[in-house]
């Protein structure tokens, strides 16, 4: 495969994360606003959403008793390697050998078995014994710069990989040796686009794959070669397909891990992966067991942005029971006026009747005591005055009851204002006399700010 050379600009990766870049340049939606398949947020999330909560309570006695599975190092080291051509290695072998591209040019047969590439075009295509059972032909219709189980195939050079892009006749036969791996696995290309669907057989053919496990290599290594001799915008919607085969239509669950393992993490565009993995996430169950995404800290955000919910809705619930009080508060005021009212009728002659010229003073204590009201309340004192001017006039003493009656609603209704509230204490004097003592009255205030009310 080569030599590793002896710089010390490369850094061998020793974890997952420094060998996952796919969410390093993530803006957080950006892929959503051009999915056409389900992979925007919105009404379809919230329906995914849905859809994983459903399953995760139908598959909870399971999930219970499986252990989450972890990412396989080795997988994203493999995959990281190819994606970054394979830092560290250089080629080795003499430029000029070129043995896979003249195998495609049909000049030489691939070994061990010394067949030619039109021979195996022609005469292999349907014939999906030979295809299933034969193990060395796979590493020259699909070379790569590593070495495979045939150790009679050449790996790929810098220099071939261009030469080949640049032949016409080699690159039309890999687009056929394509299409007939694309039928031995039940799907067709359907446009230059690398678009595929199910092929006419696929029920057989799936059912094959979701057996024949050893496949799944043989689909890695094809997604590798398509992106290194020019076909990387085949392969997304091969992964694509293969997830909505094994994720969501299940027809073949085997291969989800390795779909999700191997095969999303071929593709070299950063943008490409991450909508592949949200449209795999918007289905996977259980969905606690997804582990190839959302980044960490979206979910973490959103656990944030959970507990603030949860902390705003105390706040409004602390303050609908102060806006209760307040209510309550209110209530009592109003019992009072009606009460200083009922009884300051039965006195209409307060300034002739000796036995009710107590009532006079008591007014006049009342508006000394008031005096000690900020200058806001002033009201107060024009009030008192109202009522000592006309203590004899039981319809002005009604509209003053409602007059205090509307201020302390005001007031009530007036978060900021909740502290200048009047309260009315009915004196009942050896139970003849009755006037009122008017005090300033408090409710609690609320620290509810606009903030917290936002759920």
């Amino acid at each position: 495969m080569g030599n590793l050379l002896n710089g010390a600009s490369y850094k061998e990766p020793s974890t997952v994360e420094e060998c996952d870049s796919t969410w390093e340049t993530d803006s957080g939606g950006e892929e959503e606003d051009d999915d056409e398949d389900g992979l925007q947020a919105g009404a379809e999330e919230s329906e995914g959403e849905e859809q994983r909560s459903e399953g995760s309570q139908n598959d909870s006695s399971t999930s219970d008793q499986n252990f989450k599975p972890k990412r396989s190092f080795y997988a994203a080291r493999d995959l990281y390697k190819y994606r970054h051509q394979y830092p560290n290695f250089k080629d080795l072998r003499c430029q000029n050998d070129l043995c896979n591209l003249r195998f495609y040019m049909n000049k030489i047969p691939f070994k061990p078995d010394g067949v030619y590439i039109e021979d195996i075009l022609n005469k292999w295509k349907y014939d999906y014994d030979k295809l299933e059972h034969n193990h060395t032909y796979i590493q020259w219709l699909f070379p790569l710069r590593e070495q495979g189980l045939n150790f009679y195939a050449k790996e790929l050079t810098s220099y071939e990989i261009e030469e080949f892009k640049k032949t016409k006749e080699a690159t039309k036969r890999f687009v056929m040796a394509y299409k007939m791996m694309l039928d031995f696995l039940g799907l067709k290309l359907v446009d230059k686009n690398g678009n595929v669907s199910r092929s006419a057989n696929w029920q057989e053919r799936f059912q094959h794959l979701n057996e024949s496990q050893h496949n799944y290599l043989r689909i890695t290594r094809i997604l590798k070669s398509l992106g290194e001799l020019g076909y990387e915008h085949f392969k997304a919607p091969l992964v694509k397909i293969f997830l909505q085969e094994s994720i969501v239509e299940n027809t073949i669950p085997n291969m989800k891990q390795s779909a999700l393992e191997y095969f999303v993490y071929t593709i070299k565009e950063r943008r490409e992966r991450r909508r592949l993995l949200r449209y795999a996430y918007h289905y996977y169950q259980p969905p606690d067991h997804f582990i190839w995404g959302p980044p960490t800290k979206q979910k973490a955000q959103r656990s944030k942005s959970v507990k603030k919910t949860i902390a705003s809705n105390r706040s409004l619930k602390k303050h609908v029971q102060k806006s209760q009080d307040a209510k309550i508060e209110q209530e009592q005021v109003k019992a009072r006026i009606g009460s200083f009212e009922e009884k300051l009728t039965d006195h209409t002659e307060v300034e002739t009747n000796p036995e009710t010229a107590g009532s006079i003073e008591l007014v006049e204590n009342c508006k000394h005591e008031m005096a000690t009201v900020t200058d806001d309340d002033k009201m107060v004192n024009t009030e008192l005055k109202f009522l000592s001017t006309h203590r004899n006039d039981t319809t002005n003493i009604s509209l003053y009851g409602n007059k205090l009656m509307e201020k302390n609603t005001e007031h009530l209704g007036d978060e900021n204002n909740t502290n200048r509230i009047l309260v009315v204490d009915a004196i009942d004097e050896d139970g003849k006399d009755c006037l009122c003592s008017l005090s300033p009255g408090t409710t609690a205030e609320s620290n509810t700010t606009e903030e917290n009310l936002i759920i």
